[in-house]
């Protein structure tokens, strides 16, 4: 596992078979789906949850990428990104892992440790706009997507491929 992850109730993974240096791994960094009003939100943000499409489009998600190798799902501590990642888990069978790392204004830097760690594959990450924000941003300025390619709305997914912890390719799933 990647050095200073803060991660609630994971185990360190075991390193997975046939993943070597120079191999690909691939990461699906998922912004969570559509919230409750945070202006209208009065409590704690943290605890905000999807509202009613939300709650849809996690589901819808969860279909999507059902059929995919995901080996483990990793996300914010906000209920909104645990939410949007829960049908997923369930249809997997896996728990929902979640990091400090990915919480809002926590930035790419925490994201880019998932990435980084040689012995992950097959991840999902579920965070917020401001990092999937800079994740594009990040694509952009290595020439791996280019401007204006894709998004980072509500539920959208951007599947990136990663070798020696770099990004060498990247395809943008929209929001369901």
């Amino acid at each position: 596992m990647a050095e200073g992850l803060e991660v609630t109730g994971a185990k360190t993974p075991a390193r997975l078979d046939g993943l070597s240096r120079g191999a690909v791994a691939t990461f699906y960094v998922m912004r969570h789906a559509k919230a409750g009003s945070r202006g209208h939100w009065t409590g704690d943000d943290r605890l905000r949850p999807l509202s009613q499409k939300g709650f849809k489009q996690a589901e819808a998600l969860g279909s999507i990428f059902e059929a995919l190798r995901v080996t483990a799902i990793f996300s914010s501590p906000y209920l909104r990104c645990v939410q949007t990642v829960e049908p997923l888990a369930r249809a997997k069978g896996l728990p929902v892992k979640q990091s400090a790392s990915l919480a809002e204004g926590h930035g790419l830097a925490g994201a880019m440790q998932f990435m980084g760690d040689p012995a992950l594959d097959g991840v999902v990450l579920s965070t917020h706009g401001d990092i999937v924000w800079e994740l594009v941003e990040d694509l952009v300025n290595r020439h791996v997507v280019k401007p204006g390619d894709g998004g980072y709305e509500k539920g959208a997914t951007w599947v990136v491929d990663v070798e020696a912890g770099t990004p060498v390719h990247a395809r943008f799933v929209e929001a369901p």
